[in-house]
């Protein structure tokens, strides 16, 4: 009897356990379901935060960070909707690009240029541009289509030209005892392909595309900073960057300071209307997902290469 007596405590005592597991369990998993999906609430909730007294008037600030191009938080299919937002708002006193880029693909920084540009123009607001670490190359491109620029004296600024660059594997192939095969309808359509040899016409196909966007890129410069430009052509398009104290003297910008200080001087304001949007955890999950399966699994155009500005 007493046997039994024992084996039905135990039988109690492993139910009883088994049943504080599943209760724990299932309190741990719900606490981290609220917990997680808090923090892609609060990611959307924050898309328009506020900074300062908004009732004494206050500016439009959109954030620009990072590589400009197809797929990344600085491309146009990222950044057109929030510019968009940022002009519409009726009461700010106008709009401020906080950017802090080294620039990207020309395509994208020239359709976030014009778009700034037409944006202007529909709602009638200035535009500010406040660098920060960098503001070079395609990123001074999309800067060019403000009324003012202004970076700290220790921002790189400039590096108004274009690249294409890439590899070439020839001797390697042929180390390796590979033969490369390629069919191809149209003479050039295997034109910089790394396994060939380089020929004469492709690097003049090269320089040619490249001088054209090059030029492009000049021709907004020019326009934009029209009577400001203090230096020779040579030296201000050779595609070199300077610190922030020297692209003023060269009038690449128009001042050195940051937004504390900007606000009031362009705006007679210290508050500011935040319109970046803020990435969720989610958001921040599958965009470091992303970027691992994109290096595990990179691919290259037909061309091989990628220009940027």
């Amino acid at each position: 009897m007493r046997d039994a007596t024992d084996y039905i405590l135990k039988d109690l005592l492993r139910e009883q356990r088994s049943a504080r597991f599943w209760k724990n369990f299932r309190f741990f998993f719900s606490f981290i379901f609220i917990v997680f999906f808090g923090f892609i609430l609060l990611g959307h909730a924050r898309n328009s935060s506020e900074v300062g007294d908004l009732s004494k008037g206050y500016v439009a600030l959109v954030r620009l960070d990072g590589m400009i191009g197809p797929g990344e938080d600085f491309s146009a299919r990222a950044v057109l909707p929030t510019l968009a937002s940022a002009f519409a708002d009726r009461d700010a006193k106008g709009v401020v690009l906080d950017i802090n880029s080294g620039g990207g693909t020309p395509v994208q920084a020239a359709i976030i240029h014009d778009a700034i540009l037409r944006l202007k123009k529909q709602y009638h607001k200035k535009v500010v541009v406040v660098g920060e670490d960098m503001l070079a190359s395609g990123a001074y491109y999309v800067a060019a289509a403000a009324d003012k620029i202004y970076v700290n004296e220790n921002s790189l600024t400039g590096s108004i030209g274009v690249i294409m660059k890439d590899f070439g594997y020839v001797d390697l192939i042929k180390k390796l005892g590979v033969e490369r095969r390629v069919y191809t309808a149209g003479v050039n359509k295997d034109r910089l392909d790394p396994f060939m040899p380089q020929k004469p016409a492709d690097v003049a196909k090269i320089h040619q595309v490249i001088e054209e966007v090059h030029g492009n890129f000049q021709d907004v410069v020019l326009a934009s900073r029209k009577g400001k430009l203090h230096g020779a052509p040579d030296v201000l398009f050779s595609g070199d960057f300077w610190s922030g104290k020297s692209a003023l003297k060269l009038g690449l910008v128009d001042g050195l300071g940051d937004l504390g200080s900007v606000l009031p001087k362009e705006f007679k304001v210290d508050a500011y209307a935040d319109y970046t949007p803020s990435p969720s955890l989610l958001h921040n999950l599958a965009g470091q997902l992303g970027t691992s399966m994109q290096n595990l699994f990179s691919s290259r155009t037909d061309a091989g290469v990628r220009t940027e500005l």
